[in-house]
């Protein structure tokens, strides 16, 4: 595929041939697909260990989606004050310096979305090979990486088509799963209900660990923000798809943990990192392990497409404000980030090839949340320095969302210092070699807020 020449005059959303931009129905099919990964199938083996009731469980994910709607509110305002592609990038330069953005944007480009690609890939390739033994998960992990990002190439269109019919199949099945567990489920002896002894399970130290689990899980719920650029209607669609994203992942996560625990004995699920697998023995028989790897599979599918979707655009926006990084800001007549998604696939496929995506993803881990952290704090940044600025929507029920997010998140940033420092300030250190990258191919500090990049 050839890109165009145009320069970096930004995307418009409009397709050649007169088709449209992302409609708000393929925004959120984003944001659930990103949301959506292992995390919800492996997480509860380690929660039940030391909370072991059914109502302190639902409760804790149903935390950590509020938790997750509290940044939405704020991501929603700050995307629809400055429309541009390519999350935390834009927001960060907006709110406090370009230097801050590009530290952030730097971060994401290279290995922020590539490593939770090669992570899903490998996945993909695990669940497969639990599917028809015998499959080699290496060339299974390469080859949908290299499909998805096939499909990207050919433009906004046919992946918009792509990410909704896989995010679609991905729901449906995972409904599908949720009412045969409770319909063919034997139940289990454990109540949903306020009980005695709860009320100590909510305010202890594994529930708050438990919480910075559940919050990665949920991670994803801002995966619209990457592309407003190209959105029909941002200032009015963006809100919505994240709203309605998060949600549905609420939603289905809560359901999703109560069918494993009705279906499911506690004493089998306690300890256990593959708990849907566990719970699928349970409720198919012997064929459950294949029945929800290939669930899972198919899910996996519409998880990397969002994020060769979304990661890409980072690295396009920085193209059009840093004369170095040009090349990434062209596309192809379909409106295809081409360079940019290359770019992602090749350091994909490096994560995979030398198996070091998981130390990737342990390091960025406190670099991504510091940019969550302070993306929704130029929320209230803003507020104070900028009242005056045009507030197309505004963050709901601003200031306490707000800050109950900066506040768990700080937590989690809180725990990976003192549990995980040297991981920590690795990821730190990624961050300063972005300010240095940007010290050397910086142009005028103006230029990521000149209008003329504005969608």
């Amino acid at each position: 595929m050839t890109a165009s020449d145009a320069g970096p005059a930004p995307w418009t959303g409009r397709l050649t041939g007169g088709g449209s931009g992302v409609s708000v129905l393929v925004a959120t099919a984003i944001v659930v697909a990103d949301m959506v990964g292992v995390g919800v199938f492996t997480s509860l083996g380690f929660q039940v260990k030391d909370i072991p009731s059914g109502f302190s469980i639902l409760l804790l994910w149903t935390v950590g989606g509020i938790v997750a709607l509290c940044g939405v509110f704020s991501y929603s305002e700050l995307g629809a004050m400055f429309p541009r592609s390519s999350g935390e990038y834009n927001f960060l330069g907006r709110a406090y310096h370009p230097a801050f953005g590009f530290l952030a944007g730097w971060v994401s480009a290279t290995v922020g979305f590539a490593a939770p690609v090669a992570l899903a890939a490998m996945a993909f390739g695990e669940y497969a090979k639990s599917v028809v033994p015998g499959l080699p998960p290496i060339p299974l992990a390469i080859g949908v990486v290299w499909l998805v990002s096939l499909v990207q190439l050919t433009g906004v269109r046919h992946s918009s088509t792509f990410q909704l019919i896989s995010t679609i199949l991905k729901v449906v099945l995972i409904v599908a799963f949720l009412v045969a567990g409770f319909i063919i489920g034997v139940p289990q002896p454990i109540a949903f209900t306020p009980q005695a002894g709860d009320l100590a399970h909510i305010v202890s130290a594994p529930f708050a660990i438990g919480l910075v689990f559940v919050m990665y899980s949920f991670s994803g719920w801002n995966a619209a923000t990457y592309i407003i650029g190209e959105m029909n209607m941002p200032q009015r669609d963006l809100p919505r798809a994240l709203l309605a994203g998060t949600l549905i992942v609420l939603v289905l996560y809560v359901a999703l943990n109560a069918v494993f625990l009705y279906s499911t004995p506690v004493s089998a699920l306690a300890g256990q990192l593959d708990v849907a697998r566990v719970a699928g023995s349970a409720i198919f028989g012997n064929f459950g392990g294949r029945i929800v790897g290939a669930m899972i599979c198919f899910g996996l599918i519409s998880s990397i497409s969002a994020m060769m979707w979304i990661g890409p655009r980072v690295m396009m926006t920085m193209g059009e404000d840093i004369p170095a990084l040009r090349v990434f800001s062209k596309r192809s007549v379909s409106g295809a980030p081409a360079y940019a998604i290359l770019f992602q696939l090749v350091v994909a496929n490096l994560l995979l090839f030398t198996r070091s995506f998981e130390a990737v993803l342990d390091f960025i881990q406190f670099a991504l949340l510091f940019c969550s952290f302070f993306t929704v704090a130029g929320v209230i940044k803003l507020r104070i320095t900028d009242p005056d600025l045009p507030r197309p929507y505004r963050a709901w029920g601003y200031p306490f969302t707000p800050l109950v997010f900066l506040l768990v998140t700080g937590f989690m940033m809180y725990y990976l210092l003192t549990e995980r420092p040297m991981h920590s300030l690795s990821g730190m250190l990624v961050m300063l070699s972005g300010l240095l990258i940007y010290a050397v191919f910086r142009r005028r500090p103006v230029a990521a807020g000149n209008s003329s990049h504005r969608e």
